[in-house]
């Protein structure tokens, strides 16, 4: 669908029958429900993407709150180069990283995320389990934020280089590199 049609569509009817695209537009159009439609849309991934920065929910929660008021007073910007969860990924990770960088150098290290068990699963393996997850989020946290940002959007959050490299406005090359090293860094971190 061209520009132009998606903008006499944004125009009419319902904003949950539209396309990303079209929301934007539509909202720019003066439309606030597309926004809220957006959100709707897209609020799950970008508090998932917040909370594997932050690693608790009341941060991630503020987080993700920041990113859609950054995105609704950003949204004219927004040049649709890009799928718009890809710029809502970068909005995300830009927000993320601004905050980690104000953080103090001693604050508290990731919360622990309690693993709920299977039935009959034995509490030993659990444990072990759950003090691997822990000694990794940790792991993780003392990344540099570039290596950092790449591994949560590969790992975590399944972007391709590709896309990763649109979110952190690199090249895949330098995505590559980063996620090598910080694979690397994480070996190094986890088994010292």
């Amino acid at each position: 669908m061209t520009r132009p049609e998606r903008q006499a569509q944004a125009l009419t009817g319902g904003v949950e029958a539209l396309e990303d695209g079209a929301l934007v537009d539509a909202f720019l159009a003066g439309r606030r429900e597309a926004f809220d439609e957006i959100v709707v849309r897209h609020r799950r991934a970008v508090y998932q993407l917040c909370y594997r920065f932050v690693g608790n929910h009341e941060d991630a929660a503020d987080l993700t709150q920041d990113v859609f008021v950054r995105a609704f007073k950003g949204l004219a910007r927004f040049k649709g180069d890009a799928q718009l969860g890809t710029w809502l990924y970068r909005v995300g990770v830009n927000v993320c990283l601004k905050r980690l960088a104000s953080r103090r150098p001693d604050a508290a290290p990731i919360d622990d995320v309690p693993n709920l068990a299977e039935r009959g699963e034995d509490p030993l393996q659990l444990a072990e389990r759950a003090e691997r997850a822990r000694v990794l989020r940790a792991a993780v946290e003392r990344l540099p934020p570039r290596q950092r940002a790449t591994v949560v959007l590969r790992v975590y959050q399944d972007l391709s280089h590709e896309e990763i490299a649109r979110v952190l406005d690199s090249s895949v090359g330098a995505v590559k590199a980063n996620f090598f090293h910080a694979i690397r860094n994480l070996k190094r971190l986890v088994m010292p």
